[in-house]
Parts: C-alpha cells; sequence; structure tokens
C-alpha cells in the first residue's frame, strides 16, 4: 500500500510539474516588462547632461547671482559654505542622470557606457557609437572641471562589468584620454554612414531638424573640433604650447561657424523643463537675485541683452504675475554679493519691496523661464574662445582677427535670445553701438579681458563654462567674498564630493582626496588651474 501511495504522489508530481513548466517562461515574463532597448534612444536621455549645478552655485560662485539667506538649506556658495546641497547637482546628473521629476532625464554617463556596450561589435552603428563617445567626453570634462579626479575608466560600469566600487582617475589622465576620445570619435564620423533619428541636437525631433546622416554628420563634426578647442584652452595657464598645439588642431578641423551648429533644447513646458530654472519658480522666487558685479557691468555698458537677462518685478515673490516687469537698464540693481538678507532691508541697502527686496532678479520670462532653451556648447562660446587664440597668436590673424572673432561671438550670443520665451532681437543699431562702445569696443591692450567679460556674460546660463573661464583667466576680475574666512580670502576652486562618497565608496574617495592633497575642500585646485 505504501509504495502504491508514493508511485501515486511521484505521479501527480510530475503531471502537476509538466504541466507548470510546458509554458514556464510564458507564465513568468512579465508582459510589460522591457527587456531590449535601442542604444539610440538611451544617447538621446543622456543628451540632456547638466550645464551646472543651479544657479546658487556655479553662477554664484563667478557673481552673477546670490541668494542673500544664509539659513539652512539656502546657505552655500555667498556664505563661502561647503554645502553637500549645492555640490551634488553635477555628480549626480552626470553618472546615474537624475533630475526633478518633471523633467525625464533618463540617464547620464552610465546610460551613455550601457549604449556603448550595447555597441560592441556592431558594425552598423559607427555615427551613433561616435556621438556617444563625443557626448561622453562632454559629461567628463564637466566632472573633472568641477571635482578634479573622478571615476572614469571604471565609471557607469556596475551593471556591464560588476564593478560597484569604482576607483577615482588622476585628472590629468582623464583628460588625455578625453582629447583621444574627442580626436578620434570626430575622424570616425562618416557622412555616408547611419542616420541617428534620436538625436536631439540634430535628429529628426531637434529645435531645427535635420534628417539625413551627411547633414547630422557635418553638426557633429563640428562640436567634436569645438569641444577640442574648448578642452585645448584649459591647458592655457599650464601647459601653453599643448593649448596653442590643440586650438589650432580645432580650428583647422572645423568648428562651429554659426548659431545653426549650436548645440541645444528647446522645451514645451509640459513634457520637459528646463532643469537649471526650476527652482526660480517652483521655489520661492524670493530667494534668488543678480548679483550685483554682474548687474553694475551690464548698466555700464548699456548692454542691450539686459532685458531679456535681468529685471526689476513688483513682487519679487511673485514675479510671474507682474504684467510689466521693469526692464529700464537704469533701473536695475544687484544684491551685494555676501550680505545676509536681514541687512538688505534698510541703509546703506535698498530696502524691501513687495514680499522680497528692491533689487533685480534673474528675468523669469526669459532666460529664467521653465521653458527657455539649454546650450551646450554654442558658436558664441567658441568664436569668443578662438578670439583668445588669435590674440594669443595661436591661430592665424592677429589682433584682426580677434577683434572679429569678438565680434561675432557676441553678436551671436545676442541673436540666441530670439528664441527664448520673452526674447527678442537686438537691432543692428543697438549691436553697433554696444561693440564700439566704451568699455565693450575691442583694442589690444585690453583684449584678454575684454574677452574673458564677453564669455562671463555669453554663459549666464551655463554655469560651468562661466565659472572654468574665470578659473583659467583671471576675468572678469572679480573681488572675492569676504563673508568669512573660509576660502582663505581667495574663490572657490572646486567642489567638494558628495558626502555619500564616503559612506559608499570610502576606500576610493580616500585616495582621491589623499591624491589631491589630502583635503577635500573648496579651495584645492583641479590640475589645469595652477
Amino acid at each position: 500500500m505504501t509504495k502504491i501511495f508514493n508511485l501515486l504522489i511521484l505521479t501527480c508530481f510530475v503531471i502537476v510539474f509538466s504541466g507548470c513548466s510546458k509554458n514556464f517562461v510564458k507564465i513568468n515574463t512579465d508582459p510589460y516588462g522591457v527587456y531590449t532597448i535601442d542604444p539610440a534612444l538611451l544617447f538621446a536621455g543622456a543628451e540632456r547632461t547638466f550645464t551646472s549645478v543651479g544657479w546658487e552655485t556655479e553662477n554664484t560662485i563667478v557673481q552673477q547671482f546670490v541668494n542673500p539667506f544664509n539659513s539652512g538649506a539656502t546657505q552655500g556658495p555667498n556664505f563661502n559654505a561647503d554645502i553637500d546641497n549645492f555640490n551634488n547637482g553635477r555628480w549626480d546628473a552626470s553618472y546615474p542622470g537624475s533630475a526633478p521629476l518633471n523633467n525625464p532625464v533618463t540617464g547620464g554617463i552610465k546610460s551613455l557606457i550601457q549604449a556603448m556596450s550595447l555597441l560592441k561589435g556592431t558594425t552598423g552603428s559607427t555615427n551613433l557609437l561616435s556621438m556617444i563617445r563625443i557626448w561622453k567626453a562632454q559629461a567628463f570634462m564637466g566632472l573633472v572641471d568641477t571635482y578634479g579626479n573622478v571615476p572614469y575608466f571604471d565609471a557607469g560600469k556596475a551593471y556591464t562589468d560588476g564593478i560597484f566600487y569604482p576607483k577615482y582617475d588622476d585628472a590629468a589622465a582623464i583628460y588625455a584620454d578625453l582629447e583621444k576620445e574627442i580626436r578620434e570619435a570626430t575622424a570616425a564620423l562618416n557622412a555616408s554612414g547611419d542616420y541617428v533619428s534620436a538625436d536631439l541636437f540634430f535628429g529628426k525631433n531637434a529645435a531645427v531638424p535635420i534628417t539625413t546622416a551627411s547633414a547630422q554628420v557635418a553638426k557633429w563634426k563640428k562640436v567634436g573640433f569645438s569641444l577640442l578647442l574648448r578642452l585645448g584652452m584649459r591647458y592655457s595657464k599650464i601647459n601653453a604650447a599643448k593649448a596653442q598645439a590643440l586650438a589650432a588642431e580645432a580650428f583647422n578641423g572645423g568648428v562651429m561657424t554659426s548659431n545653426a551648429d549650436n548645440v541645444y533644447v528647446k522645451y514645451d513646458g509640459t513634457i520637459a523643463t528646463n532643469v537649471l530654472n526650476v527652482n526660480l519658480v517652483n521655489n520661492n522666487p524670493r530667494f534668488y537675485y543678480a548679483a550685483e558685479p554682474f548687474v553694475n557691468q551690464i548698466k555700464a555698458t548699456s548692454d542691450p541683452r539686459s532685458p531679456f537677462m535681468i529685471a526689476k518685478f513688483a513682487d519679487p515673490n511673485n514675479p510671474l504675475n507682474d504684467p510689466n516687469p521693469d526692464y529700464t537698464i537704469a533701473n536695475q540693481y544687484g544684491v551685494p554679493v555676501g550680505v545676509l538678507s536681514d541687512a538688505l532691508g534698510s541703509a546703506p541697502y535698498r530696502g524691501t519691496r513687495g514680499g522680497g527686496y528692491n533689487y533685480s532678479q534673474i528675468n523669469v520670462k526669459c532666460v529664467g523661464s521653465q521653458t527657455a532653451p539649454t546650450f551646450w556648447v554654442t558658436y558664441a562660446q567658441t568664436s569668443l574662445l578662438l578670439a583668445e587664440a588669435a590674440k594669443r597668436g595661436w591661430i592665424a590673424g592677429g589682433d584682426a582677427a580677434a577683434q572679429s572673432y569678438y565680434e561675432n561671438g557676441i553678436t551671436a550670443d545676442m541673436d540666441t535670445y530670439a528664441i527664448y520665451p520673452g526674447g527678442g532681437t537686438v537691432s543692428a543699431s543697438a549691436k553697433t553701438a554696444y561693440l564700439t562702445g566704451p568699455g565693450v569696443a575691442y583694442n589690444a591692450t585690453d583684449a584678454l579681458k575684454l574677452i574673458g567679460i564677453q564669455y562671463w556674460i555669453a554663459n549666464l546660463t551655463n554655469g560651468t563654462e562661466a565659472w572654468c573661464n574665470f578659473r583659467r583667466t583671471g576675468f572678469p576680475a572679480l573681488s572675492p567674498n569676504l563673508y568669512n574666512n573660509n576660502l582663505n580670502g581667495g574663490f572657490i576652486r572646486r567642489l567638494s564630493y558628495p558626502d555619500y562618497e564616503l559612506a559608499n565608496n570610502k576606500a576610493n574617495y580616500v585616495a582621491a582626496v589623499q591624491a589631491m592633497g589630502g583635503k577635500d575642500d573648496l579651495v584645492t585646485r583641479v590640475f589645469w588651474d595652477k
């Protein structure tokens, strides 16, 4: 009887198991799960890396912007404070690709590396792979420029290679590899090769759609050489010969030649918004003001870009509801750097206005709008770098060429405001008056200073570039923020690593800090800023 019972049990088990195993895969597969992905979509998601940590970080360091509230979550660079909240944006946006919930950024460097892994061994996606390599180099430039030594060769490989604790690499070694990557990827672009429809910058859904591989490749070659120029100019303080060689190589290769080459994305305000500007509107706008040095520069030169950049609102606490902001340049005033909000309400300062203070703010209806475009690499930037290279004798033409590039760069930046919400065109007469006016007109003696100031203005919405160029050139000649002596009387030269790196990747974090001199602080300089 026992044998018969055991046989029946075994028979039932076999019947049940065979019935389950027959549809095992189908039953256990989520019909809504995503198991394959187009690497071009990973690339498109990662194209929207940040241009800076935020208005309150790089833009505050270079005194274009100020948050005068010195308490808790609002304490930051305006008070020379090393606060995780203001340091982490570039790291978080570049590696995992995180962003506010209403901004569908689908990945940063990890997505680019996964896309490269998916393309490994393929032969029909040379252009896509080259674009990914170029854009990955751009992302890592921003990381090195912000933090110094960072994970590079092991970064983004947790899924592909099982590297969960990436080592930090020497910043100079990273730059050397970025140079190689940009050069090789740009050379590999093939006008007869694959067309990347998903490309946000120069694809089917770009602000100005491109539908052929040849036209797309022509644009990306200019992007590659323009980034090589940017990278090369970073060496100007530590290795002028190398800077000269790279500037000449980029120029001869073919950099951007008009605003039609700009790398940018426009937003609809519903599906996606400008990440940099979310806090200007979604948090209390009363916290956010234009800084005195920037406003003074704009006023002193009667800059026709002024109404697009800054404004005074009847109620700084609710600028979007002001139907008639004051754009008159003579009425604009910037908040002094390092001054507490409590002091602004009385003499010698300008007092209150509505629910805030009687000072200018970033124009939230134009450059500060949530539908304002984001620019990553522009003709204006490129032309101003060429102006410096020509002035230094690194490319041909001397002062005559430098002046032409300088004026072209300023004009190009003015022309970008035509595509901003609330923007507009600058008339030819206004351009001429500005270019020939005091404090702007090109002259050989002050050329590098003039170029540096204009690069600062042209990068109002790209804090990383404004900060990098200030550290590299010393222009504009800003006075240090002396609210306290946290910076030894100087400026913030880098941002410290996120606190969670000490907890999550301690051994590699400690090694990186030691390699940079033993301190993870705001005054340690990145390798090209010596």
